[in-house]
């Protein structure tokens, strides 16, 4: 994969993300496969641990029950190459040089990122030094005392917020209701982190925008194929204030040749990664039950 575009600075990581539930984790599945360096604290209350099985997540005919899925979800993030501790953020600073931030936790050593995206639906507070304009939390009245809390709007729909750097995916008005509409929400905020990445390295507009996916390589025309083709594509659309010079767009536009190059595999290649798939799925049945079913099917 690819490590252009990724930031060069001095900060441990390029992500930290507070939250490993399903808006933490499908957040830092996007950067981690991007090849952002992401780190993911999942210790505090989450809404879905309090779930007694899951229904309504699509792909799951009869449901999951939550260990389980949490299970996978973290399993799919250390895939991804994040790396996953059990902690507690208690803190998120600047740095003092302004370049990204100290992330803080109850038990380990403070580290350091360029970004955060905070994905912690029941509290915010750990992000309160951030709030230089104080205008990250509101006040309410409940039961005769005044209680402090998270804005849930204050970060825009893309995850965004006033503070350069930080991202929010929860808490959240447009996330925190249901595990799937919050791990979509999750994946919206990282592909939003990704393309400011992007640009910041000197991607223009057009080409900041990335997907993640993989294609059969008989979709990949002999036109598309060709490097020189996709070059010329590209130069075309290149502006002409892009302030980035000859050689640096060269490493670029090279890239993003060979990003777009690697999504398509073939065959072979699609069945080897679909029997992988369901073998890894493997690890997380019952061993009774897959042997109950290779009776079923030996009786039948």
């Amino acid at each position: 994969m690819s490590r252009i575009g990724v930031d060069e600075h001095d900060s441990e990581y390029d992500v930290a993300v507070v939250g490993g539930g399903p808006a933490g984790c499908s957040a830092s599945l996007f950067t981690g496969r991007y090849g952002l360096d992401t780190l993911v604290f999942d210790r505090g209350r989450s809404s879905l641990q309090r779930c007694a099985h899951l229904e309504n997540y699509l792909g799951f005919p009869a449901g999951i029950g939550i260990r389980r899925m949490y299970e996978l979800m973290h399993d799919h993030v250390e895939e991804a190459r994040c790396t996953l501790v059990s902690d507690l953020v208690e803190s998120v600073t600047r740095r003092d040089d302004g370049e990204g931030f100290v992330v803080d936790p109850q038990e380990g050593d403070a580290v350091t990122a360029r970004r955060v995206i905070a994905a912690t639906r029941y509290d915010g507070s750990y992000l309160r030094p951030l709030d230089d304009d104080d205008a990250m939390f509101t006040e309410s009245e409940y039961d005769g005392e005044t209680h402090e809390e998270f804005d849930r709007s204050y970060a825009g729909g893309d995850g965004t917020t006033p503070v350069a750097g930080l991202y929010v995916a929860s808490p959240s008005d447009e996330s925190d209701r249901q595990a799937i509409i919050a791990a979509g929400r999750g994946a919206r905020v990282a592909l939003t982190l990704i393309e400011d990445v992007r640009r910041e390295r000197g991607y223009f507009d057009d080409i900041a925008t990335t997907y993640d996916w993989v294609r059969r390589d008989a979709e990949l025309t002999d036109e598309w194929a060709d490097r020189d083709r996709w070059r010329r594509y590209l130069d075309a659309r290149r502006p002409d204030d892009h302030d980035v010079d000859a050689s640096r767009w060269a490493e670029l536009r090279d890239a993003q040749i060979e990003r777009r190059l690697d999504a398509y595999i073939s065959d072979e290649a699609i069945d080897a990664r679909d029997e992988r798939s369901q073998r890894r799925l493997l690890d997380y049945i019952d061993d009774d039950l897959v042997l109950e079913r290779a009776r079923e099917l030996d009786s039948s």
